[in-house]
């Protein structure tokens, strides 16, 4: 039964009583939240994987058929993706997926690997042996999805890794600021189109990097994931700078 109370005021004075929602009456508020990010999560993947191309205006029209939603929730996702420097508002004209340069791809990579250095050696410190054993077996769910050329398998299992090592940092400040650099790193890793061969040195490089953690051998478990993240932006920068390679695109 909904809650009554009387404060003094105008109307109030006359009798009038003030009724509080009753508990549950906010749910559907709650799922707008829910909904809108969800949507944002759709639309990040659909960016990353290049369904949504840079460049491109983003169809709202056709996302809400799409997606079965309204422009509300749709538009809520856009300014998180906005926030984020996947899409670019425009003034009465929609939003349009933002495009990535080599200068700014560069940046990310720079900081991404000290900040995944510093999260290798914390890790190699912190970690559980529970811990240590699940990133043996993503390593070798990655590495089947690798032997069958699994592409979207592989890049899901990989990212799950580095997001791992990141987590057993225990460090928040280090968790937070890289999560903000990640939607744009994965798009460049994403659409990169990454030799046959440097695919299977970065296969060798995990190996590396698990052994080291396993060995608690922080710093070194540091310096590779740090060298095996600026390989990565470099068979990226030289996707983005030169012509794109014949080989199936494979994520590093």
């Amino acid at each position: 039964m909904a809650e009554t109370r009387t404060t003094k005021g105008s109307d109030v004075a006359q009798g009038v009583s003030l009724r509080l929602p009753r508990a549950g009456a906010g749910r559907a508020a709650i799922r707008r939240r829910t909904l809108h990010a969800d949507v944002a999560e759709r639309l990040r993947d659909m960016i990353v994987q290049g369904a949504l191309a840079q460049g491109d205006r983003v169809d709202e029209k056709g996302l809400c058929a799409a997606l079965g939603i309204s422009r509300t929730p749709l538009r809520e996702a856009l300014k998180v993706l906005a926030s984020e420097g996947l899409v670019e508002l425009l003034p009465n004209r929609g939003a349009r997926v933002t495009e990535l340069t080599a200068t700014g791809v560069a940046a990310l990579f720079e900081v991404a690997a000290g900040l995944e250095r510093m999260a290798a050696e914390l890790a190699a410190e912190r970690a559980g042996e529970r811990d240590l054993a699940e990133l043996r077996r993503l390593q070798e769910s990655m590495e089947r999805h690798h032997a069958a050329r699994r592409r979207a398998e592989y890049f899901r299992v990989n990212q799950r890794i580095h997001d791992t090592i990141i987590a057993l940092s225990g460090n928040d400040v280090l968790q937070d600021t890289h999560a903000a650099l990640m939607t744009n790193i994965r798009r460049a890793r994403y659409q990169a189109n990454a030799t046959q061969e440097r695919w299977d040195g970065s296969m060798r490089e995990h190996r590396e990097l698990l052994h080291a953690l396993e060995a608690r051998d922080g710093a070194k478990a540091g310096l590779l994931l740090r060298d095996h993240v600026l390989r990565t932006g470099e068979a990226v920068l030289a996707v983005m700078q030169g012509p794109a390679a014949d080989e199936t695109r494979t994520e590093t």
